[in-house]
């Protein structure tokens, strides 16, 4: 009998192509997350606040911790709200990059870059978790009705 995996553990060959997707994808979504969080913070307070010794701007990425203990517990609503409210961090990272030069632009355009892969490892997570889930109840309804069938007079 072999032991199950650590959800730490890389690929096994027992593993799904579907639970490696889903890893993934978490990992890329917490990753992205903490990205824009380290992002805003350190952009705001020391390499390019609005206004000298930091400003109360850094408080924007507050409301990105509130979906960190979310994703972390791999809850699937979460992943569906963030992907809808990391459109907000985007706009103000376009309208910052088309607006303003120097670091203050750059950093803009990194906020945008984060944001988009935010998006994308949560619609994906979301897609490949629900395809995973239809899947096992086909054949959660295959094997019921095999069994019903096989049990019938």
């Amino acid at each position: 009998m072999s032991a199950s995996p650590s959800p730490h553990s890389p690929l096994t060959e027992a593993e799904s192509p579907g639970v490696a997707a889903v890893r993934y994808t978490r990992w890329l979504a917490v990753g992205s997350l903490l990205g824009l969080i380290v992002l805003g913070l350190a952009w705001e307070l020391w390499l390019a606040p609005l206004r000298e010794g930091g400003s109360w701007w850094a408080l924007k990425v507050l409301p990105l911790a509130l979906p960190l203990a979310g994703l972390l517990k791999n809850r699937m609503y979460t992943y569906r709200w963030v992907s809808l409210v990391v459109w907000l961090y985007f706009t103000e990272g376009a309208v910052r990059a088309t607006s303003e030069s120097g670091l203050s632009a750059l950093l803009a355009l990194g906020q945008v870059l984060l944001c988009v892969t935010l998006f994308v490892a949560c619609a994906l997570h979301v897609r490949t978790r629900l395809r995973a889930a239809g899947r096992e109840a086909v054949a959660a309804d295959v094997a019921s009705a095999t069994a019903s069938s096989s049990s019938a007079p």
